[in-house]
């Protein structure tokens, strides 16, 4: 009976810790997209222009909290912004996706922090999870480039990676992919 009642509540720990994942995740406004074409882990998706805030992912500072001060008021006008998903890793950059409600976006208070954006285009995408890396994401930009042949689709950019939770999350529940900006 004690070991049913330990197996009970480490089944209950699992899925609350499941679920609480996949909440945190779905707390976050996501940077919008069309699906125009949709096979298994690859799609082909319209993306309107997205404002950004970016910074290098030099280590030195950590981009990751270089980011997250802007968005908690390291700023023009010290406004709290919202988080959102995904996280953008971009020629050696990592980017915020600014909320909607962001067309105006304070300036950073960093020298290292800027404001970009993202010009509206199609991309080809190929979601995995797992722990994301510099392999996991080569292997999947070869998966991606395959699929992109047989369908007829000609890169046009430079690949980047899009990751979409918190590193608390366990592996295989983690959202990534990579895109490739497309053209037919």
């Amino acid at each position: 009976m004690k070991r049913l009642s330990t197996l009970l509540l480490a089944g209950l720990a699992i899925a609350l810790g499941v679920a609480a994942c996949a909440a945190t995740r779905a707390g976050y406004e996501t940077a919008p997209y069309e699906v125009l074409r949709s096979d298994g882990a690859f799609e082909l998706r319209a993306y309107p222009d997205l404002p950004l805030v970016t910074t290098g992912n030099d280590g030195a500072d950590g981009s990751f909290m270089r980011l997250f001060r802007y968005i908690s008021g390291a700023n023009a006008t010290q406004e709290k912004i919202a988080m959102t998903t995904p996280v953008f890793m971009v020629d050696n950059r990592m980017a915020f996706v600014l909320p909607a409600e962001k067309s105006q976006a304070p300036a950073p208070a960093s020298k290292d922090v800027r404001l970009e954006k993202r010009p509206a285009g199609h991309v080809a995408v190929h979601r995995f999870s797992g722990q994301r890396s510099a392999e996991a994401d080569d292997a999947a930009l070869v998966q991606l480039r395959a699929w992109m042949a047989r369908q007829g689709l000609r890169e046009t950019g430079k690949a980047f990676s899009a990751s979409y939770d918190p590193p608390w999350t366990p592996g295989p529940m983690r959202r990534n992919e990579v895109l490739v900006p497309v053209g037919n």
